[in-house]
């Protein structure tokens, strides 16, 4: 199935939760059914339990039906508990380094890592993302995030796929001048990615995708397309991260819960930001620029920097 928040206006409103119908074009809510839990956030936690009840419920014709036009989407999960980025596409971490003048660290090939970024900033499809006042290097980030379904601690890797309950589209904003100081000082990155993470426009669950399983947990063969203003900027593959999501889970959770309604990202694909393609010297993203980042199954997510 593939969830979606949305309002029913453009009007602040609580989140309410559906599924796409089969031709994409309307959300069957699932928010008012009388047994399951009024948000996503709470349904995901409620596990498979609610995931068969939700498809008795869609398969019985009897949920309020919304045509797409007629609703404002909201991040797939508005609020999410937290999010953790990881750095698992080689692609990308070579490049990077290679804009620096030096090689991949060993470090990376021995531990996946990952930074925490702000749950409380998420944008969803379609918003308009304000550009910081304190950047002129504002760059997008084209990433995949699975979203946690069960708690658990300790994952192993070949168990991990059962603890996500759907994936989504990640752009993952990035203030590259910000970002360059922070990191020189060895801390971060933070205040370069704080202010905004776009995610959307669903979270589709694992079962949608197996006929693009690669055998590794996690990891579809699916292409990945960025564009900016209608013109294709970025191309890769999920199928080239090089670290699967079982061992960025197994990583996450060495020692910690994760819970239901954390966010793990991906990292960027490789070619997926304009830090890599201009080789750190852009031009960079001004406002009016409508950024598109596509994952084949996922969908578009759309956004306009103003």
């Amino acid at each position: 199935m593939r969830f979606i928040s949305f309002t029913p206006d453009s009007a602040l409103h609580l989140p309410r939760y559906g599924v796409l119908d089969v031709d994409g074009q309307a959300v069957l809510e699932l928010s008012n059914h009388p047994t399951l839990p009024g948000d996503l956030l709470g349904f995901i936690a409620a596990g498979p339990p609610a995931l068969v009840e939700a498809a008795e419920a869609v398969a019985s014709s009897a949920l309020a039906s919304h045509p797409l036009r007629d609703i404002t989407l909201l991040p797939p999960l508005p609020r999410p508990n937290s999010l953790r980025d990881f750095y698992a596409f080689e692609q990308h971490v070579a490049t990077a380094h290679a804009n620096r003048g030096r090689a991949v660290p060993p470090e990376w090939y021995e531990i996946p890592v990952f930074y925490f970024s702000n749950p409380f900033s998420a944008y969803g499809p379609e918003a308009a993302v304000p550009r910081p006042r304190y950047t002129n290097t504002l760059d997008y980030e084209l990433e995949v995030a699975a979203i946690i379904g069960t708690a658990g601690r300790d994952l192993q890797p070949e168990n991990a796929l059962e603890h996500i309950f759907g994936f989504t589209i990640f752009n993952d904003w990035s203030a590259r001048d910000i970002q360059r100081k922070e990191m020189k000082v060895g801390l971060g990155p933070a205040k370069g990615k704080d202010f905004a993470s776009s995610f959307g426009p669903a979270i589709v669950t694992p079962d949608e995708l197996t006929a693009f399983a690669t055998g590794r947990p996690g990891v579809y063969n699916l292409a990945m397309v960025a564009r900016v203003n209608g013109e294709v900027t970025a191309r890769g593959n999920w199928a080239d991260i090089h670290f699967d999501f079982g061992q960025l889970l197994a990583r996450a959770s060495d020692e910690v819960m994760l819970y239901p309604g954390d966010i793990i990202g991906s990292g960027t694909v490789g070619t997926g930001c304009l830090l890599e393609t201009t080789r750190g010297q852009g031009p960079w993203l001004e406002p009016g620029d409508v950024v598109e980042l596509e994952i084949e199954q996922l969908g578009i997510l759309s956004n306009t920097i103003i």
